[in-house]
């Protein structure tokens, strides 16, 4: 019995020593976002008032463009994501774009929810803050289902569209980001808000790249950084836990709005299978498949994504 006894504190010690270990290495605070700012901010940026969040966005280029490109970003990523295509744009454009509710500087929701509709009336009440009254609406993933489900409810602000590797469509997904896994695991998703390796961040980001090598340090901590923003990581699993619609994509076939749909040949989150539903259902739209490119074409081959791009807007 004594043995016992020793064998079982011996083994809580082993226990409360590996617990403390992992909260050392891979447990983070919160980074105040003054410090965040201060980093991820240029002469470009602004802060805008909406719902009580003060979101962080830019507005660039040609101010009396009419119909302004308007670039909604996806999953867990920021703005910073079509910094490329932006320098380009920017010189015959109007180009905005904004930190999505629960990514990069802006936070998250006051009420923490993250259904489309929250997302959709968000967009509308930040282009009626900037009197933006039509555009080109542009939107990877997240971003892509925001902006098609946008223009459903609001077919008069947009002229166009652009998708990029858009979600919306049931999808049987060959690989997803482990970040993604474990925001919707029991458990592990509550550790998740204090426990954040940076290499879990590193290992997502490459998950939806197809040429992992241009996936850089300060691309990974770019993306680290931000997910430490105060309520990012909470929302980043709230919002997976968000019930919606299943059967909202039966709508795609009433856009009628001019449609480019641009994918990476390499996507193993949203296959190129559903880029082909979109371009069976949509009446009026064109299809660019951009080979040895994974799930984010703007941020991995921004050159190549931006060409048909620049054709599809002249």
């Amino acid at each position: 019995m004594k043995l016992l006894i020793k064998g079982l504190k011996i083994l809580s010690l082993i226990i409360i020593l590996a617990i403390i270990g992992v909260f050392t290495f891979f447990g983070y605070r919160d980074i105040h976002l003054n410090i965040l700012k201060e980093k991820y901010t240029n002469s470009a940026s602004s802060f805008l008032s909406i719902n009580g969040m003060e979101v962080h966005f830019r507005d660039e280029g040609v101010q009396t463009d009419s119909i302004p490109i308007i670039l909604i970003h996806g999953t867990g990523s920021s703005l910073h994501t079509f910094d490329v295509w932006t320098n380009t744009l920017k010189k015959s454009k109007r180009v905005v774009r904004m930190d999505l509710p629960a990514y990069g500087l802006t936070g998250p929701f006051p009420d923490g929810n993250y259904s489309m509709t929250d997302y959709t009336a968000f967009l509308k009440s930040f282009l009626t803050a900037l009197d933006i009254k039509q555009c080109v609406l542009a939107g990877n993933s997240l971003g892509g289902q925001i902006a098609w489900n946008f223009t459903l409810e609001q077919s008069n602000m947009v002229e166009k569209l652009i998708l990029i590797d858009a979600a919306g469509y049931p999808m049987n997904s060959k690989s997803v980001p482990i970040a993604f896994k474990l925001a919707k695991t029991p458990v592990l998703k509550n550790l998740f808000t204090y426990i954040t390796p940076r290499f879990l961040v590193k290992t997502s980001v490459e998950n939806v790249y197809f040429d992992t090598s241009k996936v850089t340090d300060s691309l990974v901590d770019r993306y680290f950084d931000l997910t430490l923003r105060k309520g990012n990581r909470q929302a980043f699993i709230d919002r997976f836990n968000m019930s919606g619609n299943i059967n909202a994509f039966n709508n795609i076939k009433s856009i009628q709005q001019p449609t480019l749909i641009l994918w990476g040949a390499n996507d193993l989150l949203i296959p190129i299978e559903n880029a082909y539903k979109f371009h069976e259902d949509l009446p009026n739209d064109n299809l660019v498949i951009l080979n040895n490119t994974g799930h984010v074409p703007m941020e991995e081959s921004p050159l190549e994504s931006l060409a048909p791009i620049l054709q599809f807007l002249n």
